[in-house]
């Protein structure tokens, strides 16, 4: 354990948020995500896991990330599909912890399947213990000024 760190963030998460960059994305998804495979083909190359709602894997992952402020699609989640605009009961929560560190009011949605091109591209996949259905999310690390801690 140490001090000031959410305990859901494990090492092997702590140094993949640590060594991504500016602009570069991170998968937070559930449990019937095709996790596995899509982590292979990133830049990391392998499957993070954490054991928690996708609420909670959010906020630990944004306790220590910040959310890129200059682009519109720095915080998206994956669409309902045949209803894009419909926002589920683990969108809302997720959208709390994105909107408690000052992230966009509103996650971009995206279609499935552009979903699943933009996790492959990603730096990492996070696979939580969410169970519900559509808990996919996507993250674009932002940046810490010279000043900030």
């Amino acid at each position: 354990m140490l001090k000031g760190i959410n305990p859901l963030l494990n090492a092997d998460v702590l140094q993949v948020l640590r060594a991504m960059g500016h602009g570069d994305d991170l998968i937070i998804a559930d449990t019937n995500f095709p996790s596995d495979s899509v982590a292979r083909q990133t830049v990391y190359g392998s499957l993070l896991r954490i054991d928690a709602s996708a609420a909670e894997v959010v906020g630990a992952v944004l306790s220590r990330m910040p959310i890129d402020t200059f682009v519109d699609d720095a915080v998206a989640r994956i669409e309902v599909v045949g209803e894009p605009e419909i926002i589920l009961p683990v969108m809302e929560e997720v959208q709390k912890e994105v909107s408690a560190v000052g992230g966009p009011n509103l996650m971009m949605p995206i279609e499935r399947f552009a979903f699943y091109d933009r996790a492959k591209k990603a730096y990492a996949v996070i696979q939580s213990g969410e169970r519900r259905f559509y808990g996919c999310f996507a993250f674009r690390k932002g940046v810490i000024g010279p000043d900030e801690g």
